[in-house]
């Protein structure tokens, strides 16, 4: 048995509190991983607050997770003790159903989530399935990779699917912890980049993150000027927005893609799709391979997302700094 010390909300809502618990003996195929940074993501909060309805408490957040492999399952591939690792929302899944067989893990009816029914990141140490246990490229800034393992793919993902083209021109609603990430790849993928925000104050910080041009999201007219000129948008927001306002600004065939976790059903308009052949799709967020490929991407590229860093320790100040909407963009707490 191994003791883990941890932060736990014991209940919906609650702060989280300093926690203990035991792993049992490490399985055949499992790793365990030193945590050295762990990032905090919306997602932590939704589930901390039961948002989804599919919490367990204790609850131990964290599933942008940078470490060391400490220990190995003896049919553990690919990886050895001091390798340095990343663990994002994904800790295992079933790897014989078509999906993962076809290299879709993250597809899996039966993935496991690693904060969903399990012990997260915001600890000493956290286990994972050695397949879901992500090598990082030499030269990546461990300070900054975590969030790439959440946030980062989630955008990556959808460039892919899409097959979103350097020569397209393109727009990403929402300028926040996904969107300035989906900026910053799209800027090195080639494309004409249009950032909506419902913030003009952000301009000048949100063209140095790379966009083009910035429309802001709350007047009409900005958003009629550049009507049929999109081939790809990519919403990274969560609530309720005038969707068919958005569509309007697609060209032809172009494609909206949403990432957001938006609770409430989106009205699409079914004639605005018709009469341009327009699509809707949406997307978790992506294989194991195409993760490894993203994360060389950025090494390549330079592309980190923006962070604020925080003591493990001032967790539950980590978290009241991101409700609060103050986060530029992502958060990191360091053990």
């Amino acid at each position: 048995m191994t003791k883990i010390s941890a932060y736990a909300a014991k209940q919906a809502g609650a702060p989280l509190e300093k926690f203990q618990y035991e792993l049992p003996a490490i399985g055949n195929e499992e790793v365990d991983v030193k945590v050295q940074y762990c990032g905090i993501c919306h997602s932590d909060l939704s589930m901390i607050d039961n948002e989804w309805g599919m919490s367990q408490y204790p609850l131990v957040p964290g599933h942008e997770i940078v470490g060391e492999v400490i220990a190995l399952g003896i049919e553990v591939k690919g990886l050895k003790v001091g390798d340095k690792v990343g663990v994002g929302w994904y800790a295992g899944s079933c790897m014989h159903c078509n999906q993962c067989l076809d290299g879709n893990q993250h597809l899996c009816g039966s993935a496991e989530a690693t904060i969903v029914g399990r012990h997260g990141g915001f600890a000493d140490t956290v286990r994972s399935h050695w397949s879901w246990t992500i090598p990082l490229p030499k030269g990546i800034d461990l300070k900054k990779a975590g969030p790439l393992l959440c946030g980062g793919i989630t955008v990556f993902n959808p460039i892919i699917l899409a097959g979103v083209k350097a020569t397209d021109r393109v727009g990403v609603i929402g300028i926040g912890g996904l969107g300035h990430m989906a900026i910053k790849f799209l800027k090195a993928w080639g494309c004409d980049v249009t950032a909506f925000t419902s913030n003009p104050a952000k301009e000048k910080e949100i063209l140095a993150m790379g966009a083009h041009r910035v429309v802001d999201s709350t007047n009409p007219e900005a958003l009629a000027d550049i009507a049929g000129s999109l081939n790809f948008i990519l919403n990274t927001t969560n609530v309720t927005l005038d969707w068919n306002s958005y569509l309007v600004t697609l060209a032809p065939q172009g494609r909206f893609h949403n990432v957001g976790a938006v609770l409430e059903p989106m009205a699409i308009p079914a004639f605005t799709l018709l009469m341009g052949e327009k699509t809707v799709g949406g997307s978790p967020l992506g294989s194991i391979a195409l993760t490894k490929t993203m994360l060389d991407f950025c090494v390549r590229h330079s592309i980190y997302p923006t962070v604020e860093e925080f003591k493990m320790e001032d967790v539950n100040k980590a978290i009241k700094h991101l409700k609060e909407g103050k986060a530029r963009f992502r958060i990191v707490l360091k053990t």
